[in-house]
């Protein structure tokens, strides 16, 4: 098989929660540690750092690994979904995984699929990791897909443990209270590795220390050792003053991920650097304000308000659930104040759709489309239910088509935002 035809395989072979849902989802590590142990457990080569979360382990991961290889490490970075390119889930300083190792290691492994009928994300973990190892890296950051506890990746003994937030998402699965799912999260925490946490409740803290204190884990909370303020967003960059409490020093930076939700991450982010140093990795301040200030290009990182046109702005957003879209709808507030909004959405049918949709204003333009994947939740019925919220717009089966319509009703001074799924923003024929 050439490359696109072991993707194909891929695809259609192994269930794939992006595309059905929970039916993919194995509720065990049997078939990671079965696969892992049939190629001599390769997680077990290098270091890693464990990230989880509802929102923001993504853009977290990839400052992390941004901030590594700015200070010369060897650096592994696994994430999901990919976007536009199967290769964004697994790379190497951040390039790619060479194709040719994609095709190897599926022909090897295949024989594994009859007997233990892994999910495509088993195979895609397994495979991160043996790539990791024959690459040698330093350090990989590893992003959990669903959840902590029983996620796949969660073979891996880390040196460090970070936990970005707690939200309402995958309820089906997680649980429908915060509580439990902040113990499906907590599952990363292992015995005597730190973990940091990002954002939290009084109900999830709770949750985190108790199983801090089982597995003697030390326990830091980002909040707690800094702090933003003075948060600018512009074109395509953030800038912010952080505050080392610990330090009592107030440092400037600037991201090239202009998300006010960044500044956020970034706290959890320097963190996680301040733990990574106490384990021994040498991470000069002024590789991280590079770091920082180019993670697009260090990372290949995309989805994350991306104002790919301007004059109207249109941004791509990768923003899915209630805690995304409400800091979504809050930037368009304070950056756009008095342009009209054209929102292009499209949702998978398995997300609090109807909830989600309330936090809309109903004097914005919508245009509801779909994503061409089993999972998704139909334009009709988006529609419907935006209807229901008070949401006015037309249908559109293609969100390319959905995009060129809101274009040709937008002013130069409105704004389009697309966003509500990954798998609307893969559909777009422009990428940023």
């Amino acid at each position: 098989m050439n490359y696109q035809e072991t993707l194909n395989y891929l695809y259609s072979r192994l269930p794939m929660f992006t595309r059905i849902g929970s039916a993919a989802y194995k509720e065990d590590l049997h078939n990671t540690i079965s696969l892992c142990n049939s190629l001599g457990n390769p997680q077990d080569n290098f270091k890693t750092i464990h990230v989880a979360g509802t929102n923001g382990k993504g853009s977290t991961s990839h400052m992390l690994a941004a901030i590594f290889q700015q200070a010369g490490f060897k650096t592994g970075l696994y994430t999901s979904p990919h976007i536009y390119n199967f290769g964004e889930r697994i790379r190497v300083n951040g390039k790619m995984i060479d194709e040719s190792f994609v095709i190897k290691f599926t022909e090897e492994t295949r024989q594994f699929f009859d007997e233990i009928e892994p999910s495509f994300f088993e195979v895609t973990v397994a495979m991160a990791f043996k790539y990791f190892s024959i690459e040698k890296v330093d350090i990989a950051i590893i992003e959990t897909g669903l959840g902590g506890r029983l996620d796949s990746t969660n073979i891996i003994t880390p040196i460090l443990s970070v936990i970005t937030n707690i939200g309402l998402d995958h309820t089906q699965i997680l649980g429908n209270t915060l509580e439990k799912i902040a113990f499906e999260k907590a599952g990363i925490i292992k015995k005597n590795i730190p973990v940091v946490i990002g954002e939290y409740l009084p109900e999830t803290l709770e949750v985190f220390r108790k199983k801090a204190r089982e597995m003697n884990a030390a326990i830091s909370l980002a909040s707690e050792l800094f702090t933003a303020t003075d948060i600018q967003t512009g074109t395509n960059k953030l800038s912010c003053n952080i505050t080392d409490k610990e330090m009592g020093i107030i440092s400037p930076y600037e991201l090239d991920l202009p998300g006010m939700y960044q500044a956020k991450n970034l706290c959890t982010v320097l963190s996680g650097v301040t733990q990574a140093r106490g384990a021994g990795f040498i991470i000069p301040e002024e590789d991280v304000h590079r770091a920082l200030s180019n993670v697009k290009g260090l990372t290949g990182l995309q989805g994350r308000w991306d104002i790919v046109q301007q004059h109207p702005d249109v941004i791509y957003e990768v923003a899915h659930n209630e805690h995304g879209i409400r800091q979504v709808i809050n930037q368009l507030n304070q950056d756009y104040p008095a342009a009209t909004k054209h929102f292009v959405l499209g949702f998978v049918k398995d997300k609090d759709v109807s909830h989600v949709l309330e936090l809309f204003p109903a004097s914005a333009r919508f245009y509801f489309t779909n994503a061409h994947i089993p999972r998704a939740l139909s334009a009709e019925k988006l529609a419907e239910l935006g209807s229901q919220k008070n949401l006015k717009g037309e249908i559109f089966d293609d969100v390319n088509d959905a995009l060129a319509a809101a274009l040709k009703s937008a002013l130069p001074g409105d704004v389009v935002m697309v966003c509500g799924s990954f798998f609307i923003i893969a559909e777009l024929s422009s990428k940023n």
